[in-house]
């Protein structure tokens, strides 16, 4: 019994010696992690792609580390002095004093390393390169491209998200979710398509087509109600293919008469409103959903939710605003963007397969003439002109760039179009610094006006309604005259329209020159095909270029006006109403 007892103190003793140093270890591997992570933040430690970029990266090193001992130096001391007073301010000098030799040392001996990395990198990236491989800048690694492999992982991406989203896996079994179906308020519009509450968007869509063929007019002429059926159908399936329709019905079922202003607002596609504001329609398969298109869809299915989230939870909106903030996250946005260009990418190998089949120069006339064709459709829409300068050179300088590289003594060909796109590029941002300033001052300057206005009608009102008495009670001069505030505030801001539709464009040109640059590589690096094949691509997608840009330029393309504010209004009255009909499910063709 003694003995025992003698042993067990010693081995709870030894237990909580090694507790106590598995607590250290633990600590000290954390204080290693953090650390780490700040030298790394720091100093650029990542692998250098070749030379320049290992030289890139150390004179990055030796500023970050400059900078940060004169900051040291300022700082150390500053902190001292609050700390521990006279004491302290001189503790904190030296501590800053130290800082500022040992970090631009340091600096200075991460930079010299990334510079070796670099040139010792310089031998894989020639022979890579060579190779057709592409620097991959996450992995920091040399990898083969294949664009279908691209847009597979888009599409595996995109789903995950919406699964996510969704609240399931898209690995989830649809007879076990059955069993769990969500409670919504009605599920008259799920039965009409046969589909559970729990369907994702790809089950609604099939499950519409399926039950569309069964009812449509066309083929059930003897049956009445196909026609109403049809049309049930077709208004139970643009609820639930939208997220933000689909989670109002949940909530609160079938919108009833006096609401069928706010549903049909929730169907309103901003998409279609751009699509036709612009005239883009025809050259979307070569630019995709412009970037202001996709940013206004978002901010007002944002808003849908913001709203939605007051209603439900009986929020505030800046509660609702917080809790919604980052809802469209920048890993959503850039998924977008990714998908937008992959979808270029595919629409233009499309495109120019017809160029990589010729036989002989009767061929290459024949292409060069479809795309003049096309071209000439193109102008002949809003702003069709000014697309085509900006497809015709993003594509030219983009397929001589490759071609540059490829065919050229040392790549100088690739060089002098690089220069080129460069020098387009900041006369572009230029454009568009200038359109941001102008749209901004007219702004102002109308909405001064329109108070100037209401102030002097205001002054006006009092003034008349202390001259004539309010015994009568007749309230038509007041009606008269919020009717002329209303005129004259619509007035001040159409003024306005012209210079925010310059900045709407000045962005588009930068969108569009953006997402075809990478479109484009995507289609020369893409190591599906050999390189003699990716070199015919570049020369195709050249001619197209050249045939685009000379076109636009012809038909004034390079000097875009948006002054006739006439013009514009009615432009956008025509997509307004196009959006509308969209949005109650009419079909609207270019003719209508």
């Amino acid at each position: 019994m003694d003995s025992s007892s003698k042993k067990r103190p010693d081995e709870a003793a030894v237990s909580d010696d090694s507790t106590k140093r598995d607590q250290e270890q633990q600590a000290m591997d954390e204080d290693l992690a953090e650390a780490s992570e700040v030298f790394n933040s720091l100093f650029s430690t990542r692998r250098p792609k070749d030379g320049w970029a290992g030289i890139s990266s150390g004179l990055k090193s030796v500023t970050k580390g400059t900078v940060a001992g004169v900051a040291s130096l300022i700082a150390q001391p500053i902190a001292g002095a609050q700390e521990g007073g006279i004491k302290g301010f001189f503790g904190g000098l030296a501590t800053g004093v130290a800082s500022a030799v040992a970090l631009p040392v340091t600096g200075v001996c991460v930079g010299a390393y990334q510079v070796g990395r670099g040139v010792a990198n310089s031998v894989e990236a020639v022979s890579a390169s060579k190779a057709g491989m592409q620097w991959d800048q996450e992995k920091r690694e040399w990898i083969f491209y294949y664009l279908n492999k691209d847009k597979e992982e888009v599409e595996e991406l995109e789903a995950a998200l919406k699964a996510e989203k969704a609240g399931t896996t898209s690995g989830e079994d649809p007879a076990k979710m059955d069993l769990n179906e969500k409670k919504v308020k009605d599920r008259e519009f799920y039965d009409l398509l046969g589909v559970s509450t729990n369907a994702s968007a790809g089950n609604i869509k099939k499950a519409y087509y399926k039950e569309a063929r069964k009812c449509h007019p066309d083929k059930c002429p003897n049956d009445p109600e196909a026609a109403t059926k049809f049309q049930n159908l077709g208004h139970a399936y643009q609820i639930l293919s939208n997220e933000q329709t689909r989670a109002n019905y949940d909530k609160n079922g079938k919108p009833d008469s006096n609401s069928a202003d706010a549903n049909l607002a929730n169907e309103i596609d901003p998409l279609v409103f751009f699509a036709v504001m612009f005239g883009s329609h025809l050259v979307e398969p070569y630019v995709g959903e412009l970037w202001i298109a996709t940013t206004a869809d978002t901010m007002m299915k944002d808003a849908m939710e913001q709203q939605q989230a007051m209603d439900m939870e009986n929020m505030t909106e800046e509660e609702a605003a917080a809790l919604l903030a980052g809802k469209t996250t920048s890993e959503e946005m850039l998924l977008k963007q990714r998908k937008r260009e992959v979808k270029c990418a595919l629409n233009l190998r499309e495109k120019i397969m017809p160029y990589l089949e010729v036989k002989d120069e009767d061929d290459v006339l024949n292409f060069r003439a479809s795309i003049q064709n096309e071209a000439a459709k193109i102008a002949n829409t809003s702003f069709g002109a000014t697309f085509l300068v900006t497809i015709g050179f993003a594509l030219q300088v983009e397929g001589e760039e490759f071609l540059g590289f490829q065919n050229t003594a040392l790549g100088v060909g690739g060089h002098a179009a690089r220069w080129k796109k460069t020098r387009k590029n900041t006369q572009n941002n230029w454009k568009l610094m200038g359109a941001g300033i102008n749209a901004a001052t007219t702004g102002r300057k109308a909405m001064k006006e329109v108070e100037a206005a209401q102030r002097a009608m205001e002054e006006k009102k009092a003034k008349e309604s202390l001259e004539k008495g309010l015994d009568d009670g007749s309230n038509e001069g007041e009606s008269a005259m919020d009717e002329e505030q209303a005129r004259v505030a619509a007035q001040k801001l159409e003024e306005t329209i012209p210079a925010l539709l310059e900045l709407a464009w000045a962005i588009n040109i930068r969108d569009i020159s953006r997402t075809l640059k990478h479109a484009c590589k995507k289609l020369f690096t893409d190591a599906e095909v050999p390189m003699v094949t990716r070199i015919q691509r570049a020369e195709a997608i050249r001619l197209v270029g050249d045939e685009f840009y000379n076109i636009g330029k012809e038909r004034g393309g390079e000097k875009y006006s948006v002054k006739d504010a006439a013009d514009i209004k009615a432009r956008a009255e025509v997509a307004v109403m196009t959006t509308m009909a969209k949005a109650q499910g009419q079909e609207v063709s270019e003719d209508d």
